[in-house]
């Protein structure tokens, strides 16, 4: 016999002992084809991968909502204005830096602005750490974009008018010390009433982050 039909015998000889191992390992009630599917380790196989990618494309519905604190980057990625690459960074900082206390530590990653925080609001969770989740407020002056409820150190009082507290008043707040205090008395004093309390971040020392953690204690009439 020549090489030529030994090689073309050769061929079909290993075609059979193929589909027959397949007859062999394959399920009575697997569909042609599914040995040479590789699951990937930890889901349920072609359909629970469908599944989970349908799910986390699907926006978040009205009521959902996401715990930035235990939440993966992809569904981090769900929530609106977010994509993949921010979604990461949030994950890296929670690792690095540990949980995020409300909106004024979600501030503290880059690309993170008052403008996504307003959007997150009521969207966002951060479980974990009490009471500081966002809450809608009937207030316009408290609806600043990073606004969260932690507990009111003035009790019942309710919250401080930035343009008639005195500086004893500002002391009491949460990160304002004698020179943060003074400055607010010193930026009222040549500049004016403040019109809005997101218009503290006008004076100096008074960054983003601290400005979100102020403002559920401040007005501005």
């Amino acid at each position: 016999m020549s090489k030529e039909p030994r090689a073309v015998l050769l061929l079909l000889g290993l075609a059979i002992a193929g589909h027959a191992g397949r007859l062999l390992l394959a399920r009575p009630d697997a569909p042609p084809g599914e040995l040479l599917a590789v699951t990937a380790p930890g889901n349920a196989g072609p359909a629970g991968q469908r599944a989970r990618s349908v799910r986390l494309a699907r926006p978040l519905s009205p009521h959902e909502t996401v715990d930035i604190n235990l939440a993966s980057a992809e569904e981090i990625a769900r929530l609106p204005r977010i994509g993949m690459s921010l979604a990461k960074r949030i994950v890296a900082d929670r690792s690095a830096r540990g949980r995020f206390r409300g909106p004024g530590d979600l501030d503290r990653v880059p690309g993170v602005g008052s403008g996504l925080l307003a959007v997150l609001q009521g969207r966002v969770i951060y479980g974990g750490v009490g009471a500081e989740v966002p809450t809608p407020s009937n207030d316009a002056n408290l609806s600043t974009p990073g606004a969260y409820a932690p507990s009111n150190p003035h009790g019942s009082r309710g919250p401080i008018d930035l343009n008639s507290a005195s500086e004893a008043d500002l002391l009491a707040l949460p990160g304002i010390g004698p020179a943060r205090a003074r400055a607010i008395l010193a930026y009222r004093r040549d500049k004016g009433s403040f019109a809005v309390v997101s218009d503290l971040g006008r004076v100096a020392g008074f960054g983003r982050s601290l400005v979100a953690r102020l403002t559920p204690f401040l007005t501005a009439r």
